[in-house]
């Protein structure tokens, strides 16, 4: 009997872990870190549902960390299968992991010595040589082509235009070798259509059973115009006169941001200023970008009559801790991009410290923002941020740009699920309880499919 177990972003939107069974096989399809609220991040530390030397192998959707940040620890505690990729996650997994692990130890370690954790000693999750372990695993099969993930369980990635390298993925499961397949797709993350840099995301084929995430399950976004709403944002952060701080995921909205602002400035849109980036990860990230251009979509740039590159001389690389100090002596209009998307830790974190206090300042929310985050509380009005054991009070703008957000809203995920016909069931994944029941009711309404919102450790056996 071919099975499934929802062990993570199932009515949450991070730790994406969903474990496909067969008679003969395991096979995870996304290992990810659970973030947000304190009760998910423990979840991180509890021991793993099946044992993880039991496992035949991973296969990542892409490379944020929500869906690949838990493969060292997999592979700290005896997982030692193939983790497939595509060759651009391939490239960029180890920039991930290896800050995750990095930023993990550093935050250790300040807790540690500012007496605010609540364990003693606080400890990484993960360590660097538990990132070496797992990178040793990674195989990259490029797009569209059938590899065997394990012993009657194949599989083949396809275009999901969510950020460089993503992509959902097309399964195919037997419990024995002359058993009809089982046919899954897993969604991953569904990016949007016409999104600044990316490719939009292809249709699914006809499947039995759909993995599909549904972040924004119950809204709709507000036509995309990334350019203009950049723009006026951030020509209201120039006449407020002070720093515009941008978190931003280190793979993926960086690049946007970079791109898009870069555009504006060679367009004559917006006055030339400096841009730092200010995240080791984010600056070796570029590289990747340009090496991977192919995958790229210059729709903007090409229309503003610019060149199509992701840097220009206003965009300064910070990425030792000497030069992003140095921003902190940086007065007047300028805008810093630091991760991590969500404030959950990095640079980021220093530079609100220093900056949320001045009116001046404007906080720009890009991307989305889960439940007990301090992105969330932010966005929510909060006036005070707790931030390294002290509550930093919050006299800064806050802006939303939602042109910039990466997930498919309903519509989008309809149009991405194009003429696909009813699978015989379809499992909500990766929203928060109402954006997933919100997607499952309007699939149910719009195409009358049955749909499931399966918790975490619910099992769904899957007829063949």
């Amino acid at each position: 009997m071919t099975r499934l177990r929802f062990l993570g972003a199932a009515s949450v939107v991070s730790g994406s872990r969903h474990l496909l069974e067969t008679s003969g096989s395991r096979v995870l399809v996304d290992c990810g870190l659970f973030q947000g609220e304190k009760e998910l991040r423990e979840r991180n530390w509890e021991k793993f549902p099946v044992p993880p030397q039991s496992i035949d192998a991973v296969v990542l959707t892409h490379g944020h960390i929500d869906h690949s940040g838990y493969l060292p620890r997999l592979a700290r505690e005896g997982f030692r299968g193939p983790v497939f990729v595509t060759p651009a996650t391939a490239d960029l997994l180890g920039l991930l992991l290896y800050d995750s692990a990095k930023c993990q130890a550093e935050d250790a370690l300040f807790a540690n010595r500012k007496g605010y954790a609540k364990h003693k000693p606080a400890l990484p999750l993960y360590e660097e040589r538990d990132v070496d372990r797992a990178l040793r695993l990674v195989r990259s099969v490029p797009r569209l082509e059938w590899f065997e993930a394990a012993a009657g369980v194949r599989c083949r990635f396809h275009e999901a235009g969510h950020m460089l390298g993503s992509s959902f993925v097309e399964t195919e499961a037997r419990d024995a070798p002359s058993a009809p397949a089982t046919r899954i797709v897993f969604s991953g993350d569904v990016g949007r259509f016409n999104a600044p840099l990316y490719k939009d995301p292809v249709s699914p084929p006809a499947c039995d059973y759909l993995v599909v995430e549904s972040t924004y399950g119950d809204r709709d976004h507000t036509p995309a115009r990334p350019l203009e709403e950049l723009e006026a944002v951030t020509k209201e952060a120039i006449a407020r006169g002070g720093m515009m701080l941008v978190a931003s995921f280190a793979i993926g909205r960086c690049q946007q941001l970079v791109y898009l602002l870069r555009t504006l400035m060679a367009a004559g849109r917006l006055p030339d200023m400096s841009i730092w980036v200010d995240s080791p990860m984010a600056v070796d990230a570029m590289e990747v970008f340009r090496r991977h251009g192919l995958e790229h979509d210059f729709s903007e740039a090409r229309l503003a009559g610019v060149a199509e590159a992701l840097a220009s001389p206003f965009v300064r690389m910070a990425k030792t801790a000497a030069e992003s100090k140095a921003i902190n002596s940086h007065t007047g209009p300028g805008i810093v991009i630091a991760s991590s998307g969500m404030m959950n830790g990095g640079r980021i974190l220093h530079h609100l410290a220093r900056r949320l206090p001045d009116p001046r300042t404007t906080v720009l929310v890009a991307g989305y923002q889960a439940s007990g985050t301090r992105g969330r509380q932010l966005v929510e009005g909060a006036r005070f941020l707790r931030i390294h054991g002290r509550d930093i009070p919050v006299k800064a703008a806050v802006r939303q740009v939602d042109a910039l957000s990466g997930h498919a809203d309903r519509p989008e995920i309809d149009r991405w699920l194009g003429d696909l016909p009813a699978p015989r069931r379809t499992f909500l994944v990766h929203g928060e309880p109402p954006a997933a029941r919100g997607m499952a009711e309007f699939l149910r309404e719009r195409r009358g499919w049955e749909t499931v919102v399966p918790a975490i450790g619910d099992v769904a056996e899957l007829d063949g």
